[in-house]
């Protein structure tokens, strides 16, 4: 249902731009956002979006990536900036709304020298 793009290898403090895009309309009242799952550590939520509602980052992000979606496109996109090592992870996008969700097939990001 939903298709992610935009991982590769990025050196500490470059920027990246990931992209998600669902195969049929999204609704504004679902979330949409990315989870990420670094090696060895639990999948963690990275930032989400509802249709008029503020966008929510987890901590560890916050200040660096910025969330957007564009509700007639049913596209979520996430811009990445000052990445750190520990920004290494496989990004998941999703969609929900109550008990239905959606998930992209995850995108690589490795932040190395």
């Amino acid at each position: 249902q939903l298709q992610a793009c935009g991982g590769g290898l990025v050196q500490p403090g470059g920027s990246l731009r990931l992209s998600c895009t669902a195969s049929k309309s999204i609704s504004r009242t679902y979330t949409m956002g990315w989870y990420r799952q670094a090696p060895g550590k639990e999948r963690e939520l990275v930032a989400s979006l509802m249709g008029g509602q503020l966008p929510t980052y987890a901590d560890s992000v916050s200040g660096r990536f910025t969330i957007s979606r564009d509700y007639a496109k049913s596209t979520v996109t996430l811009q990445m900036g000052s990445l750190t090592f520990e920004d290494t992870a496989v990004y998941y996008c999703y969609a929900k709304y109550r008990v239905i969700e959606y998930w992209g097939q995850g995108t690589l990001v490795t932040v190395s020298s």
